[in-house]
C-alpha cells in the first residue's frame, strides 16, 4: 500500500469510519445546518419536502428557502424551476422533487443555478414481480418488501417504515408509481382482502407522490367472477370489468390503474377469443377512464410456431397503430427477444406513431449475473434511449420516439423492472442499488451519460463527509483519484465485460436454463419447445455461427427503418456487437479487426475474464475509502463473479470448438475447466 494511502488508512480507522450495510441507498443520514422553510401550501407531500430540507441542508447555515406552486407554461408536468432559494412547481410532487435535486447538487458539488427542471415522461414506474406468497419472480434479494406467505394481510409498524423508506428512495430520483405484483398475475390480487393490504401500502406511498398499480390477470371475470368467458367484447365481461374497477377506486381514489400480460407465455389473453390486442386493452380501458386510470399493455409476446421470435411483437402491434384508446400505452422491452445482455432496440420503437409506447428496462439481473455480478445497466440503457431508428427523420432516437418529442402521445411513461427485495441492503447487491437510482434518473431526465449517473450514485453512496472535513485537503485529492475515477470506470465498462465473457459479438440467449444464470449453449431437451432453447438462436454448426436475420433469413431486419436496415443486411457495415445477432456466418469469416470469427470470438471472451479480474484489483486498492462491511461484501462478489466469468469462458469456447475444429489462440489463457464437467454440473444459481 503507498505510503499516502496508509496514512488515510490509519486516519480513518482511528476515526472509526462508520459501519455501513447499504440500507440507507444513496441518502445516508447526514448531519443538517439550519434552514428556513417558507410554504404558503401545507399537505402531506409539502410536509415531507420540508422535512427532507431540515434534515438534509447542507447550504448556508440560517438559509431561507420559499416553496412556490404556480402554473407556468415552461414547467411539465412533475418539473420545477429551481434557483438557490426558491423551488417553483405547478404542483406539489414537482416541490419534493425540486427539494431532492437541490440536496443532490449539494453533496455532489454541482452549481446550483436558476435553471428548469422537467422530467422526460409523465409516468416513471417501477414493476415489481412479486407474488402475493411472498416470492419474486427473477428476485435475487430476498422475499417481498410488499407481500408475505404468513399473515399476509396484518400491516405492521415495520411493514409501514420499510415501505416508507422504499417511497423516500423512489420518489429522491422522481420515480412516481409503483406496480406492487407479478406481471404472470394471481387473480387473488383483485380480492378484497388483498385490494385492503393495497391500500395500507397506498396510504404510505402517497405522500411521497406514488401512485399505485396492478398487475392483473385477463382472466379474472372466470377465476374470481364465475363467468363462462373473458372475451373482451362480452356484455357480462365488461360488466364485471367496471365493477371491479369501481369498487378499486372507492378503495384506493388514486389507484392509477392495469398493467397487463395477455396472450403471453401462455397468459390468457384476448386471441383466445379471436380478439385482438386492441379489443383487450381498450375494454379494460374505458373502465379506467372515469377515473384517470391508465393500461399498459405488454408487448411481449410470441409464438412456439413462428420463425423467428424477434419479429413477432411487431407483426402483431404495428397492424393495430391508431386503433388503441387515448388511456392505453404499449409496453416494449428494450430488445425484441427478452433482455439480453445486448440487443438492438425492439424496431417498435418510432414505428407506431399514432399510440403511446413506453420502454420496459429490466433492473435486476436475469441473464446478468443476479446479484452476484457487478454490473452497471446505466450504459445499455443509454445505448437503446439514443438509438436512432430513422423511423421519423435522422435524430428520431428511442428516447425522442418514447418521451412525446416527435409523436403526440397523450402519454408518455418508462418503466423498470424492480430489483428490490428485503435484503438489508434492498437489491442483494450493494452496486446493485446503482441500477435502481439509475433509472429513476434516466426515467427523470432520459439525455443523461451513464458517466454522470455513476459519478452522483458514487458521491452519494461512499464519499465519508466526515474524512473530508477532518483532513479536507488529501481524503478529497485523494477520493478522487484512487476512489472516484477508478470505480466509476469499472462500473462504465462493467456491462461490456459481461458481454464479453457471456454472449459478445451478437450472441443471445445461450444461458442455461437452471435460473438463467450460467452458460448453456448446449442445453435443449427433447421435447421441449424451440425458442426456448440456445441452439435455436446461435445455429451453431459446421458451417458456422449465428442467426440469419438478413433478407435472405428471417428477414427481420426489414423492421427496420433505412438506412439500418440495410446496415444491419450487409455484415461488412453491420456493427460488430450485433453481427450474430444478424448474421450467420462462417467461422473463418474475416471481421474488421483481421481475424477470423472464431478467433474474435475466443478473444472477447479472454478480454471479458480479464476486465472482471482488473475489477478485482479496482476494488482492493479502493479498501481504504469503504467501510469494511461493504468493501468485504463486494470484494467477495467480484470473487464469485470472476470465478463464473471463467467458467463461461470455459464453456462457451469448448463448446461452439466442437462445431469450428479450429484451435483456441495460443496467445489467451487456456481453459481451466473441463466441458464435460460443466455440463454434468450445469451452474447452479447462488446467493
Amino acid at each position: 500500500m503507498k505510503k499516502g494511502l496508509l496514512c488515510i488508512y490509519l486516519l480513518l480507522s482511528a476515526l472509526g469510519l462508520k459501519a455501513q450495510d447499504g440500507h440507507e441507498l444513496w441518502l445516508r443520514n447526514k448531519t443538517a445546518v439550519p434552514v428556513k422553510v417558507i410554504a404558503s401550501k401545507k399537505s402531506a407531500i409539502i410536509n415531507v419536502a420540508m422535512n427532507e430540507l431540515q434534515n438534509g441542508w447542507q447550504g448556508q447555515a440560517g438559509a431561507t428557502i420559499t416553496f412556490t406552486i404556480k402554473k407556468d407554461k415552461a414547467v411539465k408536468g412533475d418539473g420545477f424551476k429551481l434557483s438557490s432559494n426558491t423551488i417553483q412547481a405547478n404542483n406539489e410532487n414537482g416541490i419534493l422533487y425540486g427539494v431532492y435535486e437541490l440536496l443532490r447538487r449539494q453533496q455532489t458539488g454541482e452549481p446550483i443555478e436558476n435553471e428548469i427542471n422537467n422530467p422526460s415522461y409523465e409516468f416513471r414506474i417501477l414493476n415489481h414481480w412479486d407474488n402475493p406468497d411472498g416470492s419474486i419472480e427473477r428476485g435475487y434479494a430476498g422475499n417481498s418488501i410488499f407481500w408475505r406467505k404468513d399473515d399476509p394481510f396484518t400491516v405492521t409498524e415495520n411493514d409501514q417504515k420499510l415501505w416508507q423508506e422504499y417511497a423516500r428512495a423512489n420518489a429522491s430520483v422522481g420515480i412516481n408509481g409503483s406496480v406492487l405484483n407479478n406481471v404472470n398475475a394471481s387473480p387473488s390480487i383483485l380480492t378484497a382482502e388483498y385490494l385492503n393490504r393495497v391500500k395500507a401500502i397506498a396510504d404510505v406511498l402517497r405522500p411521497y407522490g406514488i401512485k399505485t398499480y396492478l398487475s392483473i390477470k385477463f382472466s379474472s371475470p372466470i377465476l374470481l367472477g364465475k363467468l363462462k368467458t373473458a372475451d373482451p367484447l362480452d356484455a357480462e365481461v365488461i360488466n364485471w370489468w367496471k365493477n371491479k374497477v369501481k369498487e378499486i377506486y372507492s378503495i384506493i381514489p388514486d389507484f392509477g390503474g392495469f398493467l397487463v400480460k395477455a396472450s403471453s407465455e401462455g397468459q390468457p389473453g384476448p386471441q383466445d377469443y379471436g380478439r385482438s390486442h386492441a379489443d383487450g386493452a381498450n375494454m379494460l380501458a374505458d373502465a379506467l377512464k372515469p377515473y384517470n386510470g391508465i393500461v399498459m399493455w405488454r408487448a411481449f409476446v410470441y409464438s412456439p410456431n413462428d420463425k423467428d421470435r424477434a419479429k413477432q411483437a411487431y407483426n402483431e402491434f404495428t397492424p393495430l397503430d391508431g386503433q388503441f384508446r387515448d388511456n392505453v400505452i404499449i409496453q416494449v422491452k428494450n430488445g425484441p427477444v427478452d433482455f439480453q445482455p445486448r440487443e438492438p432496440f425492439s424496431p417498435l420503437f418510432g414505428a407506431m406513431k399514432k399510440t403511446s409506447v413506453m420502454p420496459e428496462f429490466q433492473i435486476t439481473q436475469e441473464y446478468l449475473g443476479h446479484s452476484i455480478h457487478l454490473v452497471f445497466l446505466s450504459t445499455m440503457w443509454e445505448e437503446c434511449l439514443q438509438s436512432d431508428t430513422y423511423q421519423h427523420s435522422q435524430g428520431s432516437t428511442v428516447a425522442h420516439s418514447t418521451d412525446g418529442t416527435i409523436y403526440p402521445q397523450t402519454h408518455t411513461a418508462v418503466a423498470g423492472v424492480s430489483n428490490i427485495g428485503l435484503d438489508t441492503n434492498w437489491c442483494g447487491h450493494q452496486f446493485a442499488q446503482a441500477n435502481w437510482y439509475a433509472f429513476g434518473r434516466l426515467a427523470w431526465n432520459n439525455g443523461l451519460k451513464s458517466e454522470q449517473i455513476a459519478e452522483e450514485w458514487l458521491k452519494l453512496t461512499f464519499y465519508n463527509a466526515q474524512s473530508a472535513r477532518t483532513n479536507t485537503a488529501n481524503y478529497q485529492a485523494d477520493w478522487l483519484k484512487e476512489f472516484l475515477q477508478p470505480v466509476k470506470q469499472m462500473m462504465l465498462d462493467s456491462r461490456e465485460a459481461a458481454v464479453n465473457y457471456m454472449m459478445p459479438l451478437g450472441l443471445h440467449h445461450i444461458m442455461s436454463a437452471n435460473g438463467h444464470y450460467g452458460p448453456g449453449p448446449w442445453w435443449a431437451p427433447k421435447g421441449m419447445r424451440a425458442d426456448w432453447t440456445p441452439p435455436y438462436y446461435h445455429q451453431a454448426s459446421a458451417n458456422g455461427i449465428g442467426f440469419d436475420r438478413t433478407k435472405k433469413g428471417s428477414d427481420a431486419v426489414s423492421q427496420y427503418s433505412e438506412p439500418l436496415a440495410s446496415t444491419f443486411n450487409d455484415p461488412a457495415t453491420c456493427p460488430d456487437n450485433l453481427l450474430l445477432w444478424f448474421h450467420h456466418l462462417p467461422w473463418d469469416f474475416k471481421m474488421k479487426s483481421g481475424s477470423s470469427l472464431w478467433d474474435e470470438l475466443c478473444f472477447h471472451y479472454d478480454k471479458g475474464v480479464n476486465q472482471v479480474r482488473e475489477f478485482q484489483k479496482v476494488w482492493d486498492r479502493a479498501e481504504p475509502y469503504v467501510d469494511s462491511t461493504r468493501f468485504k461484501e463486494v470484494q467477495r462478489k467480484l470473487r464469485e463473479e470472476c470465478i463464473n466469468a471463467v467458467l463461461w469462458k470455459d464453456a462457451c469456447l469448448q463448446y461452439f470448438q466442437q462445431f469450428s475444429h479450429m484451435p483456441i489462440p495460443y496467445n489467451i489463457e487456456r481453459p481451466v475447466n473441463n466441458l464435460d464437467d460443466i455440463m454434468a454440473n450445469d451452474m447452479k444459481r447462488r446467493r
